[in-house]
Formats: C-alpha cells, sequence, structure tokens
C-alpha cells in the first residue's frame, strides 16, 4: 500500500528527530570542548570559544602515542576475529549439524555475561602470561570479545550465497581454502567489510578491559579519556576536548565509509 503524503510527512519528521537526538551528545561534546571551565559548568547559550582545553590536554599527554596504540589494537583485533570467523562460519553456513544452531546460540549468549564476571581470572591469566600492559593482550581480549557478533554477522550473509556455486567449484577440483578464497570471499566481500567495520568501531570504543589490563605502554584512546577525571571532580571542559579528539578518527572513518557500511548490512536484502 502506497504511503500518504501525511505519513511520508511523519516518517521524515520522526527520521530527523531521531537522528538529532542520538547526535546530541556528540554535538554537546564539541561545544563543551571549546569552553573554559567555568563557562562549561554554566548553562549559557552563548559563549566565547577558546582553545584552553586544547592546549591543556596536548600539554598533559601525548595524544599520537594513545591514538597509534587505538589504531593497531582496533585494526589488530579485527583481522584476528575475521581470520577465526571467515572459516568458522563457511563451516557453520554450508556444513551444518544438528548443533550448529545450538552453537551459535551458546557463542551470542556469551555477550550476555557481563565483562566484570570474568574479569579477575582474565586478568590473572594475563598477568602469568606477561601479558598486562600489552597491544598483543587487548588485540586478543578485543578479538574474543567481538567474536560471537563477528561469526553471527558472517554466518548471516554466508547463508545468502548460493551453495550451487561453491558446489561448481567442487566439482572443478577446489579445496576448502581455494574455495573460500576464489569463491565465497569475493560473493560476500560487501558482508565482510560491514563485519569488519563494526568490529573496528566496537574495539575503538571498548573501555573496561582498556582500563582494567593496561596503565601507559599500551593504552588506548579510552585511557586517554579516563586519564582527564580526577578524584577533585570532574573537568567537563577538558574531558570533552580529550573525548573529542578521541571519537573524531572513527567518526570521520565512518562517515567516508558509509557508503560500504550500508551496502553490506543490505547484502541479500534484495533478491
Amino acid at each position: 500500500m502506497k504511503a500518504t503524503p501525511l505519513q511520508r510527512a511523519l516518517a521524515i519528521i520522526f527520521g530527523w528527530g531521531a537522528a538529532l537526538l542520538l547526535f546530541f551528545p556528540i554535538a554537546w561534546t564539541v561545544l563543551t570542548s571549546f569552553k573554559s571551565e567555568a563557562a562549561a559548568t554554566t548553562p549559557a547559550l552563548f559563549f566565547t570559544p577558546t582553545l584552553e582545553s586544547y592546549r591543556e590536554v596536548f600539554a598533559r599527554a601525548n595524544y599520537l602515542a594513545f591514538a597509534w596504540n587505538s589504531v593497531v589494537i582496533s585494526f589488530g583485533a579485527t583481522a584476528l576475529a575475521l581470520a577465526f570467523a571467515i572459516p568458522a562460519a563457511y563451516a557453520m553456513a554450508f556444513h551444518p549439524t544438528r548443533r550448529t544452531r545450538g552453537t551459535l546460540l551458546w557463542m551470542l549468549s556469551t555477550k550476555m555475561l557481563p565483562p566484570v564476571g570474568v574479569l579477575v581470572p582474565i586478568y590473572l591469566l594475563f598477568r602469568n602470561g606477561g601479558l598486562l600492559d600489552t597491544r598483543i593482550g587487548l588485540v586478543i581480549i578485543y578479538a574474543l570479545m567481538n567474536l560471537p557478533i563477528v561469526v553471527w554477522m558472517l554466518f548471516t550473509f554466508y547463508k545468502e550465497v548460493p551453495n550451487d556455486i561453491l558446489e561448481a567449484g567442487r566439482m572443478d577440483g577446489a579445496r576448502t581454502g581455494g574455495e573460500i578464497w576464489y569463491l565465497l570471499l569475493p560473493l560476500s566481500l560487501p558482508g565482510i567489510f560491514s563485519t569488519g567495520l563494526l568490529s573496528l568501531i566496537l574495539c575503538w570504543n571498548e573501555a573496561f578491559w582498556s582500563l582494567n589490563l593496561t596503565s601507559v605502554t599500551a593504552a588506548p584512546l579510552t585511557a586517554f579519556i579516563a586519564s582527564f577525571s580526577s578524584p577533585e571532580g570532574l573537568f567537563f571542559a577538558k574531558l570533552s576536548a580529550a573525548s573529542t579528539m578521541a571519537v573524531a578518527p572513527i567518526l570521520v572513518f565512518g562517515w567516508f565509509s558509509q557508503r560500504q557500511l550500508v551496502q553490506g548490512l543490505t547484502f541479500g536484502a534484495v533478491k
């Protein structure tokens, strides 16, 4: 049934309202970052912009070191998760057994466990293995943290790939590795890209493990933000400046990758 002009107008208004509601915290943070500490605690609509908070943030912490840690950890964890998830999702999608659905549900159920519930054993394992405050340690924990979601998404995308194409490859003598590399990956590349982008965003924004498993050497931007809190109180302008600097790279990356993300998330939606 065709939508009426009133229904279309309401849909547009609702969409813009939801978008503005989601964007408001980001806009508030950016605006507060250009205020002084005195102005940040005053609910005034007009203020005199200043770069004082940014200068103090750069003077206090090495932003580039934190940013580089975030880049290495996020991309490394995403690559590691995809390396395990691609063959796992392939096996579940094209060679299912009676336990496949139960395994998928069990994997997804692990995301319901609060991270603090396994903090002590993870911390002890990292301490005994020499992985505390190391990039490789965070790469491992971030990859394991996102692995269930990555497997689920790839499994969904793989189910949209016609099995006849893979069977034709087997008849031509393709082995499992060649079947995945030459047939499956090119056909599901949009889905893999969107899955990797989502994993990258989740890794970039992860704060719990970075605050508990790092201190200085491998601390990413989430720890960079937390370093501007104080027992005496919160410095809103400096925290806003640090937060803006932390989220800006992933926002810019996501903006330029939005077309690929939408293409991947709608992969197989239209037959």
